[in-house]
């Protein structure tokens, strides 16, 4: 019995019985037909997964998105701060301008909701849709397990019943029909488990399919929940933060015009201080100085000893090479001579 029935019902295995009683060994074609119902709703069910991943582009989400994401960081809110200050009439053009920018902005954002707003309705159906694929998935993975199961206990029956009678009837029988008789049925059984093996890689088929269904569920869920917060989050966050930023700009504008007066005299006296302080070090460090300080001539009396000693040590090390050298020359003359006289007496 195949480890398949372990997961059946009753009523399931019951029917893996009846169908398994229905198969007539001597039907031509009980094996091709066997279990090709349910191994075509496997086949039609990949191509309409197939065809669902072909027609399933959710790109253009991620890319509106990336858009809107863009479109609030081009609205630049520290641009309100980049503008002269010192003037109430520079700080009110600067808000007016950014004004005008955001308004833009605003009414292209809202292009970009409406179409996320779309998409999301979109993902939702396409959610439904493959929750309705995952439980056909698992009817037919039902199916295909009480035909594994009926093709099991057929060929267990046979293996256990019929192979038996039809071996001894062979072997006290001198009829060759018998003996075509055991290779067809040895034949046939041969079929059967390669039909049995090629419905047991539907069903793994079948399996694989549902984690596939729930990936692309999965990621479905996660595009709606990402486009929900920035419709519900994101955008009036922003909203908010804009009004923000233009009532705390005013204020800084406003502090910063009484604190510019402050800030130039102060700088102003610093300054003075600074520069009074600096040139008279200046004068008073100059005049200090030798005409030639002793850490100079003490740097210049060190490189000329090294200089010396380098120039020995060259001039050494050159007269030991020419010695060398010298030598080398005597002997290749007097290896070149003895070859030449080798060479006359021979």
């Amino acid at each position: 019995m195949s480890d398949v029935t372990i997961t059946l019902s009753e009523e399931e295995l019951s029917r893996a019985k009846d169908i398994a009683k229905g198969i007539a060994l001597n039907d031509s074609q009980a094996i091709i037909q066997f279990g090709v119902g349910a191994q075509s709703k496997i086949s039609g069910f990949a191509d309409t997964m197939l065809g669902q991943i072909r027609s399933h582009d959710t790109g253009y989400v991620g890319e509106s998105l990336t858009d809107l994401m863009l479109k609030v960081k081009d609205v630049k809110v520290d641009s309100l701060a980049s503008g002269p200050t010192g003037w109430l009439a520079n700080i009110f053009n600067s808000v007016q301008r950014f004004m005008a920018r955001y308004e833009k902005l605003e009414t292209q954002i809202e292009k970009i909701v409406n179409s996320l707003s779309d998409a999301r309705m979109k993902l939702l159906r396409d959610i439904t849709m493959l929750d309705q694929l995952y439980a056909k998935n698992l009817d037919y993975l039902k199916e295909l397990d009480v035909f594994i199961a009926a093709g099991q206990m057929k060929i267990d029956e046979l293996k256990a019943t019929t192979l038996p009678e039809l071996e001894a009837l062979v072997k006290t029988s001198n009829d060759p029909a018998d003996t075509q008789k055991l290779n067809d049925f040895g034949q046939f059984l041969n079929r059967f488990e390669k039909k049995l093996h090629d419905l047991k890689l539907s069903r793994m088929i079948a399996i694989q399919s549902a984690p596939q269904v729930r990936l692309i569920q999965n990621n479905d869920q996660a595009l709606v929940e990402k486009i929900q917060s920035s419709i519900m989050t994101t955008i009036p966050l922003w909203k908010n933060q804009i009004v923000i930023a233009v009532s705390l700009l005013r204020q800084k504008k406003a502090v910063e015009l009484q604190k510019a007066v402050t800030d130039t005299t102060n700088d102003l006296l610093t300054k003075n201080s600074e520069m009074l302080k600096s040139g008279t070090v200046a004068v008073a460090t100059e005049m200090e100085r030798g005409i030639v300080e002793i850490e100079t001539l003490k740097k210049v009396n060190d490189d000329l000893l090294s200089t010396i000693d380098e120039t020995l040590r060259i001039q050494k090390e050159g007269k030991a090479k020419r010695v060398a050298a010298e030598a080398e020359l005597a002997k290749i003359e007097n290896d070149l001579k003895n070859r030449l006289i080798a060479v006359d007496r021979g």
